[in-house]
């Protein structure tokens, strides 16, 4: 699974922070549900509280990077929300990766094997 879809509709993301599972560490908020795809699609979002546009920017970035580290892990296919928060613009990408993979873990999207041997 190398590529993925991107979450572009207003009422996609507003289904995922309805009843999807969610997760939050101090780099990225998830909210994840299974789909019925043969691709993961994920959407990133960055609020104005952020910052402007550059920092915005560099999160969204900087989580991207983190997804596709770690898409290869999860089990099956999934619709992403990934919520930048103010932190994620001042770490590196590694420790998104290490919330993110928190994050994947607790709503049992990878094994806890699979996470533990990639670290």
């Amino acid at each position: 699974m190398d590529d993925f879809l991107t979450l572009k509709l207003n009422k996609e993301f507003r289904r995922l922070y309805g009843r999807g599972i969610c997760s939050v560490r101090p780099t990225v908020v998830t909210y994840a549900l299974k789909n019925n795809l043969s691709v993961n699609r994920i959407g990133i979002t960055s609020a104005k509280k952020i910052g402007k546009a550059v920092k915005r920017n560099r999160a969204r970035r900087v989580i991207r990077v983190a997804f596709r580290s770690i898409e290869k892990e999860l089990n099956g296919t999934y619709d992403i929300v990934l919520v930048a928060r103010t932190k994620t613009t001042f770490v590196k990408s590694t420790e998104v990766i290490r919330d993110m993979r928190e994050c994947f873990l607790q709503a049992g999207m990878i094994n806890e094997k699979s996470a533990h041997s990639n670290n």
